[in-house]
């Protein structure tokens, strides 16, 4: 725990906070830096989820360095946690993985076509507790 109120999650606490959530957010850089939501699901460790053409998939195409993000929070109890998932964007290509993916059952929420599947490669897992601060 850092003097500041935060406990530091290891990478195993992240990965088990990774598998309660569904829905995370995607940060990408291709020229014009943005933060997406996506439904998400884990393959090998790995954040997987589907897209269509734009942002996400020039990211996978150009195998460039995004971050994934997820969290919870107790505003009133002035709780949550967060976790960042690191990692290099790519495209699944038809094959085996592919299968996998499909076997994930990221159904789309939203009406466009989402029929590209992207995995990020995770480099780096980290993650953070805000802890209730105490009462006078």
């Amino acid at each position: 725990m850092s003097s500041y109120g935060l406990e530091i999650l290891n990478r195993q606490q992240c990965e088990a906070l990774l598998q309660t959530q569904r829905v995370g957010r995607v940060g990408v850089c291709t020229g014009r830096a943005g933060v997406f939501p996506v439904l998400y699901a884990l393959l090998d460790g790995d954040v997987v989820f589907r897209t269509a053409p734009g942002e996400k998939l020039i990211a996978a195409a150009l195998q460039r360095e995004v971050v994934f993000e997820i969290d919870s929070f107790d505003v009133a109890a002035r709780t949550g946690w967060s976790v960042n998932v690191l990692g290099i964007a790519e495209e699944i290509e038809p094959g085996d993985e592919l299968a996998r993916a499909e076997a994930l059952g990221l159904d789309p929420w939203a009406g466009e076509v989402r029929d590209r599947y992207v995995r990020i490669r995770a480099v780096e897992v980290s993650g953070r507790r805000v802890l209730a601060a105490p009462t006078f």
